[in-house]
């Protein structure tokens, strides 16, 4: 039976383009096992946006000197652009800014407040004499309290990552002008997380079989040392308005608002399928099962400021308050993905950009990259040299080469189809059993969020593959016994047809290419598109994927013998060493 699968991803401030550690912390793996759930006949809806609200744009915005908007509007259609050629196949990426979005979250607010899980305080906060106005979190720098770092934000401290109030700082400074600001009384509401302390305790107790244990510890750890409230709203004039009489100079807090972008992309994505309530089947169903793909920074906001929300507000839009929106089930998140040993941020401008590196390098190629070193339990590091390295020894040599080689020997010795192989010999079938049993080792690991550990099985059965190809040598054996080498030929096209599904969710471009050269109609999966919409007169541009067209199944391969082949071309490309020091240069290195 079909299980439904939400797959909520981290959403991006439209601040900036998007870097390749955006790409390992949330967007590739979240596609991966969005992928693997589609060929394994799972309902998928896979949400996420720009998120259009954070200070982030504002400072962007005076920078510039043009409005937010305009700069969340800009960012907004190179995400669509960048993630489209990456292959990340969202059911809906929309953003923050649209008025079903500002909805959902002044609803949630209200219920949050009627059900007395908010409360009003006031609150010192930092204030910019100079610039005559209170100066949000982002606006702040200083040195973390915590572990001393000199340049840590005032909501959160990128070293460490503990949650912070800009009043924390030491030292703090504008980040407009440098200048020392000074601390003044506003009143703001604020999320009474210590009401939820043993409710998340609970919850999390029931999730530490799956979770991973540094999420877990990490959650566990922000509870152990006392909740504090938490303010949901702020002096700022960009972002959704508090929906109560004088408070109109006061917005949502982005932080308390972004996470609501989940539900009401959801109900977005319903909408736009021409089914309102659809969006329900994925959040009141108590069968469906929600995974929160994010990096390490967002754990706190996603395993228990989240979660603390959707208890206090229950049914939304339901007449039964009593029964409860699901919680996260799972929140894989993954850790930092450094570069020449520093941290990727977009803030200060060290980082591969994607757009950038999608002009020089095939989609395939960086996703199998990033998997290979993906951060899941601990850093990791992306290095040039073993970017080249990879690519040539493992995603050309031991896949690449296997692929394409015996499609073209099939295609030109047995005249373009699927040799007849008059039955197989012990070892033949042995390589196809193993071919076989790898969906249930590959897909445990995927189903199980290993994306390295699941790449690493499937290629593993391709270096068997080529072990068993150089030990038949049927370019030898057709010269002496044709039927032979039919048996070879076959077995290999059996289990090339076998890792073209088995490596599809890492590789879905490359995947797609070499369904085509088996001689297969249609597409593994659908198609990934830019759509335009009008919203009350305004343009919203969303990538949206569209499903009706995939044939893929996770399942074995039923390659018939005689089956017509369509001629090969190869899969990838092999790259020359030069690279590796015009990238470096590139990073000013």
């Amino acid at each position: 039976m079909s299980k439904r699968i939400l797959v909520a991803v981290a959403w991006p401030y439209a601040n900036g383009d998007l870097h390749v550690g955006h790409l390992a912390g949330a967007y590739l793996p979240a596609d991966i096992f969005a992928r693997y759930h589609r060929l394994a006949g799972n309902d998928v809806l896979m949400v996420s946006g720009s998120d259009s609200h954070g200070t982030p744009v504002t400072i962007t915005a005076e920078l510039e000197g043009t409005p937010p908007r305009e700069v969340f509007e800009r960012y907004h259609r190179g995400f669509l652009d960048t993630q489209q050629a990456i292959g990340i196949s969202y059911s809906l990426f929309t953003h923050t800014d649209t008025e079903n979005h500002h909805r959902v979250a002044r609803d949630i607010f209200t219920r949050l407040l009627e059900r007395g899980h908010l409360y009003k305080e006031r609150q010192r906060l930092l204030y910019s004499a100079k610039e005559n106005r209170f100066l949000p979190d982002r606006y702040v720098e200083g040195e973390c309290p915590y572990c001393g770092y000199e340049s840590a934000r005032g909501d959160q401290c990128d070293n460490c990552s503990k949650l912070l109030e800009a009043t924390d700082l030491i030292h703090p400074r504008s980040k407009t002008d440098g200048s020392t600001p000074v601390v003044r009384e506003t009143e703001h509401f604020f999320l009474n997380l210590p009401a939820s302390s043993e409710a998340l305790t609970n919850y999390l107790a029931k999730n530490k079989e799956h979770w991973r244990p540094n999420v877990l510890n990490f959650a566990r750890s922000y509870i152990e040392s006392g909740l504090k409230g938490r303010p949901i709203t702020r002096d700022i004039s960009w972002g959704i308005p508090v929906p109560l009489p004088g408070w109109e100079d006061k917005r949502l807090y982005v932080w308390f608002e972004a996470v609501i972008g989940y539900l009401s992309a959801s109900i977005e994505w319903a909408h736009n399928q021409g089914q309102t309530e659809a969006w329900k089947e994925w959040w009141y169903n108590p069968q469906a099962l929600s995974y929160y793909f994010i990096g390490k920074d967002n754990i706190p906001f996603h395993a228990l400021i989240w979660p603390a929300e959707l208890m206090g507000v229950s049914r939304l839009y339901e007449d039964d308050t009593s029964k409860q929106l699901n919680l996260p089930h799972d929140v894989p998140a993954n850790e930092f993905m450094n570069m020449e040993n520093r941290q990727f941020s977009k803030s200060r401008g060290w980082a591969i950009w994607l757009p950038d590196l999608l002009e020089r390098y095939d989609p395939d190629a960086i996703r199998y990259y990033v998997t290979a070193v993906m951060p899941e339990t601990r850093d990791s590091e992306y290095c040039w040299d073993d970017f080249l390295a990879r690519n040539n020894n493992e995603l050309v040599a031991a896949w690449g080469n296997l692929a394409n080689r015996m499609l073209g020997f099939a295609y030109k010795r047995f005249d373009g189809r699927v040799p007849e192989h008059g039955g197989l010999r012990p070892a033949d079938e042995a390589l196809i059993a193993r071919a076989e049993s790898a969906f249930d080792t590959v897909g445990a690991q995927l189903a199980g969020c290993r994306f390295r550990g699941a790449l690493g099985e499937a290629m593993t059965l391709a270096r068997e593959a080529n072990k068993y190809l150089d030990d038949q040598a049927p370019w030898f054996e057709v010269k002496t016994d044709k039927k032979e080498a039919a048996k070879t030929v076959y077995t290999i096209l059996r289990v090339i047809d076998n890792l073209k599904v088995l490596l599809a969710p890492f590789l879905p471009f490359s995947s797609e290419r070499l369904h085509h050269f088996l001689g297969y109609e249609g597409q593994l999966f659908g198609d990934l598109t830019i759509q335009e919409y009008q919203e009350s007169g305004r343009s919203h541009s969303a990538l949206t994927y569209e499903p009706e067209k995939a044939t893929g199944r996770w399942e074995p391969s039923r390659l018939p013998a005689g089956q017509e082949l369509r001629k090969p071309m190869p899969l990838f490309k092999k790259l020359e060493p030069e690279i590796v020091a015009e990238e470096r240069e590139r990073l000013g290195e």
